[in-house]
């Protein structure tokens, strides 16, 4: 049967636009309209397609399937898991377990995988695969992590090609029909770029698509991704799709990439959290629609119960509504009286202990247009990146890092 394309789980319709709707559009994109019909292709990975072309970027105690569900209620795409070890997956580690899950109204089942050690990597993938967990795999080669990359793993890996490649390799042959993909950065820091051997080893070793974080491990999170490189890598990369990721805030950077990289598909990582609701707008100007306005604070108090209480159904109450804190601050980042509604949500213990502080706020505040383009997540600064000495002297190595290397703290 041929798969068809994947759709939101909850309907979505454009209103009309209100008289303030530019409020919320910057200046970079007020001249980028909606899609054009047919201007854009469903992106393929593999056997499956992914309408909007937009992935949801895997994030490290965030994208549990409470959030993938909220996501996916926004809007169609591909959302896929936070980082999981495939060392510690081996050893069925019972919270990796845990972590790896997918509810049974999820699909595609879409997990990335971290590895240093082609053995672990390839046993990891043939019992995902065996026991028909997953529809979708991602790898992350793009840790810039200090405790990770100082051990060299991560982002450290593509400096070494050939280690490179057998991990790769080691997934794909494991994976079957199921289809790999690949994420990694621009390289170690702007004298040592590595994105165009990691995505030329992708495309080699049979994976279905790559996936590039235009900054590279010095530079972390900060300063603006470097969207030429997203496309040079297309030009390079030219049998499987190449997706770019890097300062999607709003739907029309999305389609700003597209059009000036010509890469097949973004990923989206730090604009979405306390934002879910991006994934409507991109849903929306990829259908040839402009974005809503955003919701009221009424309805993003609605949305973050929603969220608070699938996490404690995930992972029990106590633990589920202590991990909403942090997405919680992301959520009122920029409404007036933030910090001291902050103040009161990071303290929150339960369910009725939100609920209640969120009852104190106005539901009827506009969303802040200042707001839109506002850095969520990871801090900005950049970082000299530690490596193992002598790393780069023999970077045709293709030896194992070691075990001490999978730390799944931090994505890319």
């Amino acid at each position: 049967m041929t798969p068809q394309p994947m759709q939101a789980a909850v309907a979505t319709e454009a209103v009309p636009l209100e008289p303030d709707s530019l409020a919320y559009v910057s200046a970079q994109n007020r001249d980028v309209p909606p899609a054009g019909a047919g201007e854009f292709a469903p992106l393929a990975i593999g056997p499956l397609p992914v309408w909007p072309p937009v992935v949801l970027a895997p994030m490290a105690g965030i994208t549990n399937y409470p959030f993938r569900a909220l996501c996916r209620d926004f809007g169609a795409g591909l959302y896929v898991s936070e980082m999981i070890t495939a060392r510690a997956l081996v050893e069925r580690n019972a919270k990796t377990l845990k972590l790896s899950g997918f509810n049974p109204d999820e699909k595609p089942r879409s997990l990335q995988l971290y590895g240093t050690d082609p053995h672990y990597v390839g046993e990891a993938v043939a019992w995902l695969v065996g026991e028909n967990r997953v529809d979708h795999l991602d790898m992350n080669f793009g840790c810039p992590v200090r405790k990770v990359t100082r051990k060299g793993g991560g982002a450290a890996i593509p400096a070494r090609p050939r280690l490179l490649a057998s991990i790769v390799r080691a997934a794909v042959q494991n994976a079957g029909d199921v289809p790999v993909s690949i994420k990694f950065r621009l390289g170690i820091d702007d004298d040592i770029p590595t994105f165009l051997d990691a995505g030329r080893v992708g495309q080699e070793e049979g994976c279905a698509a790559v996936a590039l974080h235009a900054r590279s491990a010095a530079q972390l999170y900060d300063g603006e991704a470097d969207w030429d490189a997203i496309g040079e890598l297309k030009q390079a990369v030219t049998r499987i799709p190449v997706l770019g990721n890097g300062d999607i805030w709003e739907a029309g950077d999305a389609l700003r990439m597209m059009r000036h990289t010509g890469c097949d598909g973004v990923v989206v990582g730090r604009g979405c959290l306390g934002r879910p609701w991006l994934f409507r707008d991109l849903a929306d100007v990829f259908d040839g629609r402009m974005p809503q306005v955003p919701p009221r604070f009424g309805e993003i108090a609605d949305i973050m119960l929603r969220h608070a209480g699938l996490l404690a159904d995930w992972f029990g109450e106590r633990h589920g509504v202590r991990s909403f804190r942090k997405q919680a601050t992301w959520y009122t980042k920029g409404f007036p009286g933030g910090p001291e509604l902050r103040s009161r949500l990071t303290q929150v213990n339960s369910l009725g202990d939100l609920e209640a502080a969120l009852a104190t706020a106005d539901r009827d505040l506009p969303f802040p247009p200042e707001a839109m383009r506002m850095k969520r997540g990871k801090k900005a600064g950049r970082q000299r990146v530690a490596l193992p000495e002598g790393y780069l002297e023999d970077r045709w190595s293709d030896a194992p890092p070691g075990p001490e290397a999978e730390d799944p703290s931090s994505g890319g």
